[in-house]
């Protein structure tokens, strides 16, 4: 279909650390490994249906399962989730994209914070970045809010910023937690509208999310709706997008809008 829309999907690859939000000690081979069969199962949705994706992913989880990572290369964006996904410090920001770029195969110009953190755009900048998508412009109580920000891609001292996907006016989110608790019928209608009024849409998910969580003290919004069932709703929503527009890698709208 070309009829000038596009669909970023992407994906945030990292260490399972969410139950420690909660309370729940995990050893650190259960945290790299959860995120494994949850990306294959997502990497054979997207072949399936044709779909290019951006996956963002922690430099620690990418130097645990390099071949992996070169074979997801071979097919979709990978970006810089940083180095660790449960830690931070600057210096992550350069090291992550060289580490990533190294195992890749792929100059890593992409990042996104994990939990969508704000750092400074010139030190995003500093470390050979040339976008970064890890602003979520709504109201996430207990997280943030950027209700003031821009929705849309824009540039901040030329660093381009690519927010994840808003409603116009009221900033209804479509992220992840959106997509697994929503009606169906609301998260397609949300996505049509913000379709319909922006040009592009962009939204993400966890592989971790498309494994069995009932073993995990998570609440209930995070694991209400997981593995295959999740997969199934996931795989309906793409058929649904892919009728409405193009998939296409997040770098490739930023060249896009660049001209």
């Amino acid at each position: 279909m070309d009829n000038g829309k596009k669909i970023l999907f992407s994906i945030d690859l990292e260490e399972f650390d969410i139950p420690e939000e909660y309370g729940q000690q995990l050893p650190l081979e259960e945290k790299l490994r959860v995120s494994y069969p949850g990306m294959k199962s997502l990497q054979q949705l997207m072949a399936s249906h044709k779909v290019k994706a951006t996956i963002f992913t922690t430099a620690f989880w990418a130097q645990h399962y390099p071949a992996y990572i070169r074979e997801l290369a071979m097919q979709h964006e990978i970006a810089s989730h940083t180095f660790y996904h449960n830690s931070f410090k600057t210096e992550d920001l350069k090291s992550s994209r060289q580490v990533l770029s190294e195992i890749s195969g792929q100059d890593v110009i992409g990042l996104r914070m994990p939990r969508m953190q704000y750092i400074y755009p010139d030190e995003i900048l500093d470390a050979g970045y040339v976008y970064d998508s890890s602003l979520h412009p709504t109201w996430l109580p207990g997280r943030y809010n950027h209700f003031d920000r821009p929705r849309l891609l824009h540039n901040t001292g030329g660093l381009l910023q690519l927010p994840a996907s808003v409603t116009p006016v009221l900033r209804i989110p479509i992220f992840w937690l959106a997509l697994k608790n929503f009606p169906e019928w609301m998260y397609r209608a949300l996505c049509r509208r913000i379709l319909n009024h922006d040009g592009y849409i962009v939204f993400y998910v966890h592989p971790w999310e498309f494994t069995d969580l009932s073993a995990y003290q998570l609440p209930g919004i995070v694991k209400r709706i997981d593995g295959e069932h999740l997969l199934k709703r996931l795989e309906r929503l793409l058929l649904y997008l892919g009728n409405l527009g193009d998939f296409i890698q997040h770098r490739a709208l930023i060249d896009v809008l660049k001209k």
